[in-house]
């Protein structure tokens, strides 16, 4: 890949930069609203590339070329120019998320030591805040770059590069739900085959303008909108993601605003407009322009699908432009999306029977009917398979199964881990003539070629022999009581006395959190939950809102979750245990004592026990 300042293609991020620059000069790239309303910064496709070439020019006078950068930087206009001033010298640029004020810096040091990174670039307002926090031994080598303060007049310094596809382009440190930080290593090529998937896809009109709340520094916000946006040659409008959580109207108004046609981000974002935004603020809002509402990174509820058309279709938002869509960092970021415009499919499948990993069609509303939302199918040479991890043998369509993909978007494992590369990526079936895949850990079903998410792997519980999903549960004790925080909760099973025992922890609303009646939230919980799922509830903890663990796209850590609850470091408000270790047998005998949830409840105890009983004598 040639990166001369002459370039006449526009297939890779620095072709693009090089282009637009000469193409497009003084058309707008960047608008930053710090505040998520107000307009305080831009950067025009000229800006950019001088800006990127300053910086690009000042590692390489440092010898930076081929070694590792981290990015540290406030939500803003100068991550980008960093960002393209590292591929522009040759130097694996890491986007990090800087610690706030109260957070601790385990992860960012963790990944200090994982990459052996010697440069941090940051601005010189923010270097006070991280620098001293970090003067340990370990890190007093560290060589800081204040991007912000070089002079613009070094661009003509910087000497073109000739980058190989295989290359490596940038690390994207993902913790998952484990909390153990992972390089992956993405390539030139990863993010061309990715960004080319992702304009056959997504992009579909001379007019995109793209809409960005999500963080710079993780995948879904740098590669689908920061970077598409320059390889498709339009504006990108963004803001810290803090200014959409404190008041969700403001990613909506930027929309109508901006007229925006590609925004998006994970469920609980959708859920956060459905919450927050008041009819008189839905009545203001123009969304006719919004031709691609994407939603991904963490499991998508069909409910959650359905209130977003029902509040939003009189604004200009239909069901059609709605874009369920299925990606990970391993994956680069996109590896699974409709056709447009369509409806998102939703399929009724029975939920005895996808808790024993069959796919058994059910009616809608029939008693144990589950609502997926299909998540499109795979572009280009991406391929997916789903398997059977026990056999490595291929899953019928009727089987629910691990998700395993391959293809040029697929990253080319993690940084320094030999070991956990040779596990992940390097997976094959039992017919040896395909493959290697990546293993997502991600659990689902194809039919008709449309993918369907279920779950995760290794977050499965087994109780009776059954197998039961944790955001299934946390669905239900969510619905179970008001005091529980929508999206905020992690379910987990820890060995009591030799058997499998149910955890959830959940953030309290903050306007609840000073009068919780510990013992009336358990009992609701804990009888929904064995109503819808069979299983009985070991422990319930409160949390303090805002403290549950998770990734910073806002996927939930359960592995991490469980780790802090047996290590008693979750910030708990209050808490609950059973006082007795019984199973489900003993547990139904309680739920059909009419004195036990008074005589209101004990019909439907009586009959709920009867499918308890038949499903428990099926498993054994």
């Amino acid at each position: 890949m040639s990166l001369s300042k002459h370039a006449t293609t526009v297939d890779s991020i620095l072709e693009s930069l090089q282009y637009r620059a000469e193409h497009q000069p003084h058309q707008m790239a960047y608008t930053f609203l710090k505040d998520g309303e107000t307009e305080t910064g831009h950067l025009t496709y000229l800006t950019l590339a001088q800006q990127a070439q300053a910086i690009a020019a000042h590692l390489q006078s440092l010898n930076a070329t081929g070694q590792c950068a981290i990015l540290l930087y406030p939500p803003g206009l100068e991550f980008i120019s960093a960002f393209l001033g590292c591929l522009l010298a040759g130097v694996i640029a890491i986007p990090g998320n800087p610690p706030r004020r109260i957070e601790k810096t385990s992860k960012l040091e963790a990944i200090l030591q994982d990459s052996q990174a010697p440069f941090v670039l940051t601005t010189a307002g923010f270097v006070g805040t991280i620098k001293p926090r970090l003067d340990t031994q370990a890190f007093r080598q560290l060589h800081w770059i204040t991007t912000d303060h070089l002079d613009v007049a070094q661009a003509q310094d910087w000497q073109p590069q000739i980058i190989a596809l295989d290359d490596i382009a940038f690390l994207q440190y993902t913790s998952g739900s484990t909390g153990l930080p992972k390089g992956v290593i993405v390539t030139h090529n990863n993010l061309l085959q990715n960004h080319q998937a992702l304009k056959l896809s997504c992009v579909q009109s001379d007019t995109e303008t793209f809409v960005n709340w999500l963080p710079t520094y993780h995948d879904m916000g740098l590669i689908g909108n920061v970077l598409l946006s320059l390889v498709v040659g339009k504006p990108c409008i963004f803001m810290p993601p803090v200014a959409f959580i404190q008041k969700p109207v403001r990613w909506l108004r930027s929309i109508s605003r901006y007229k925006g046609v590609m925004s998006g981000g994970p469920n609980f974002a959708f859920d956060l407009i459905c919450n927050y935004v008041t009819p008189d603020q839905r009545a203001s809002l123009d969304l006719s322009e919004w031709r691609l509402a994407f939603c991904g990174a963490e499991p998508i509820r069909a409910a959650t699908v359905d209130r977003t058309i029902a509040l939003f279709e009189p604004c200009g938002l239909r069901r059609e432009f709605f874009y369920p869509c299925y990606g990970m960092a391993e994956g680069t970021l996109f590896l699974a999306g409709g056709d447009r415009p369509s409806a998102p499919p939703i399929r009724y499948v029975d939920d005895l029977a996808l808790e024993r990993n069959q796919v058994v069609p059910a009616r809608q509303n029939a008693p144990h009917a589950r609502a997926i939302v299909g998540c499109g199918h795979p572009w280009l040479d991406t391929k997916i398979v789903i398997v059977n991890p026990d056999t490595l043998s291929r899953c019928a369509e009727s089987q629910v199964g691990e998700i395993w993909v391959s293809g040029a978007t697929v990253a080319k494992g993690y940084f320094n881990r030999p070991v956990e590369t040779e596990q992940a990526f390097c997976a094959s079936l039992r017919d040896p003539t395909e493959g290697p895949f990546l293993r997502t850990g991600d659990l689902g079903f194809l039919q008709d070629g449309e993918l369907f998410i279920t779950g995760r792997l290794k977050e499965i519980m087994i109780f009776s022999g059954l197998n039961r999903y944790p955001q299934h549960i946390e669905q239900s004790a969510e619905k179970s009581h008001a005091v529980l925080r929508p999206n905020c909760g992690a379910a987990f099973s820890v060995n009591v006395d030799g058997l499998e025992r149910l955890v959830i922890a959940y953030e309290v609303e903050r306007s609840m959190r000073k009068s919780l009646d510990v013992d009336e939230i358990a009992q609701s919980v804990a009888w929904t939950v064995a109503r819808d799922h069979y299983v009985s509830l070991y422990a319930i903890m409160l949390l303090k809102p805002g403290s549950l663990p998770k990734t910073s796209s806002g996927k939930i850590q359960r592995t991490l979750c469980r780790r802090m609850f047996l290590e008693g470091t979750l910030e708990v408000l209050a808490e609950w245990k059973s006082p007795h270790t019984h199973d489900m047998r003993s547990l139904l005998m309680q739920y059909l004592n009419p004195l036990t949830h008074g005589r209101r409840y004990w019909f439907m105890a009586r009959n709920r026990a009867k499918q308890i009983y038949y499903q428990l004598v099926r498993a054994e």
